[in-house]
């Protein structure tokens, strides 16, 4: 409507002019109801080109579109570990910071696992010492052997001199007997020394091993009864939190409440706009925001990214073929906006429904010296067009309410 008053003052309103006073014609003399379109057929009709031209230069350069909001993540509050509330530290609605305490599980048996756990390393603290007097007594039994051997052989070389010089007090098999001998507690030498290798093998490497295990099983039971208690991985709000002592929670069927993170959402926009606008939506644009959560506000944005693929073409592997018929919709250009100036669109919350426009800059291309005058006047107009749709958007921020609550009905 706007663009039609504004091109009628250009074109209906001049041929009016000249068949009202150059012509001398009349209104609801020669022009009547029934002759208005032979009587102004120039001016309507250079008013339905003109304003056709105006409404494609200001849609086209300067896109606009209501599919904006903020959209947020939310965190689903689930413990691990399935189990019954004995414990519930948080209300609905209530603000957490990031590793609050929100409810604890009956950990009955997780800390059965841990008491476990720590009396095997008490267990193994003893085994050491055990191991510890047993290399003693080992290393007594070897020197023992040692000394036996020793003296066996002592009187061994002693006797068997003594039969080389053809003794009558020694006999071949004395000296047989103490040869035996001599070989008998060498062979108790090596028993000795096995048990002396054995108990230190034990004391270096099975108790150590056994100690690591037993602390590893030990960290597992205290990082399980960890599960036990859920805490806020983030600061947010917690919201539908109506948990109950006794309640069963069940990780994948029975999640306990959603926790919305205090800064997601903040002072991001997502704006879905049309195909055609794919060549001129761009990285620095600068645009203007209202939304209804927020009304008879302007909001200066700007285009910080675009997205470079068109959501409907997502595909997901199946057993069939997709038919691009199939396609419900031809999608929208995901654009990225944030307030032009810090701190601008902190009142609004994130998920509210907004209406953007964006606005085509040519003012670097203005600044050519060789740019021609018809691509200088060109590109003057593509901006100054620009105006038009500021005034929609202001004048659709001002009706908003009005159009929401009395005619709508709405809240």
């Amino acid at each position: 409507m706007l663009e039609f008053l504004v091109c009628s003052m250009l074109t209906i309103l001049p041929d009016y002019l000249f068949r009202r006073y150059r012509q001398g014609k009349r209104i609801g003399q020669e022009i009547t109801l029934f002759s208005m379109w032979y009587e102004l057929r120039y001016g309507l009709s250079a008013c339905f080109v003109l304003t056709t031209t105006l409404i494609t230069l200001i849609l086209y350069f300067h896109p606009s579109t209501q599919n904006v909001s903020s959209y947020f993540r939310t965190v689903t509050i689930l413990p691990e570990l399935s189990g019954r509330v004995v414990e519930v530290m948080v209300d609905n609605n209530q603000t957490v910071a990031a590793g609050a305490p929100i409810f604890r599980l009956d950990d009955s048996r997780q800390r059965a696992a841990e008491a476990t756990a720590s009396a095997n390393l008490v267990e193994l603290e003893a085994a050491e010492i055990l191991a510890r007097d047993d290399l003693r007594l080992a290393q007594a039994n070897l020197d023992a052997a040692i000394a036996a051997h020793e003296q066996a052989m002592d009187e061994f070389v002693r006797k068997d001199t003594l039969f080389r010089e053809n003794s009558a007090a020694v006999s071949a098999r004395e000296v047989e007997r103490l040869e035996n001998l001599v070989n008998e507690r060498l062979a108790g030498i090596e028993a000795a020394k096995s048990g002396v290798t054995s108990a230190t093998h034990r004391l270096e490497a099975q108790i150590p091993a056994q100690r690591q295990s037993a602390e590893a099983a030990l960290h597992q039971a205290e990082v399980e009864l960890s599960k036990m208690t859920v805490y806020a991985g983030t600061d947010g709000r917690v919201e539908q939190f109506d948990l109950r002592v006794g309640d069963f929670i069940n990780p994948v069927l029975r999640p306990a409440g959603i926790l919305v993170p205090s800064d997601s959402g903040q002072g991001r926009f997502q704006a879905g706009f049309g195909q055609l606008a794919a060549q001129i939506i761009k990285p620095g644009m600068v645009a203007e925001m209202s939304c209804l959560s927020h009304p008879l506000k302007i909001i200066p944005m700007v285009i910080v990214d675009v997205q470079d693929v068109i959501p409907a073409g997502q595909i997901r592997p199946s057993d069939r073929l997709r038919d691009p018929q199939d396609t419900p919709r031809p999608g929208t250009i995901v654009a990225y906006l944030e307030p032009l100036y810090a701190g601008q669109a902190d009142n609004i919350p994130p998920g509210s429904r907004c209406e953007v426009n964006a606005y085509t800059s040519n003012h670097d291309r203005l600044q050519d010296p060789d740019i021609g005058m018809g691509r200088y006047i060109g590109l003057h107009i593509i901006d100054t067009v620009g105006l038009a749709h500021a005034l929609i958007l202001r004048f659709r921020s001002v009706l908003l309410p009005f159009k929401t609550l009395v005619f709508s009905g709405g809240h």
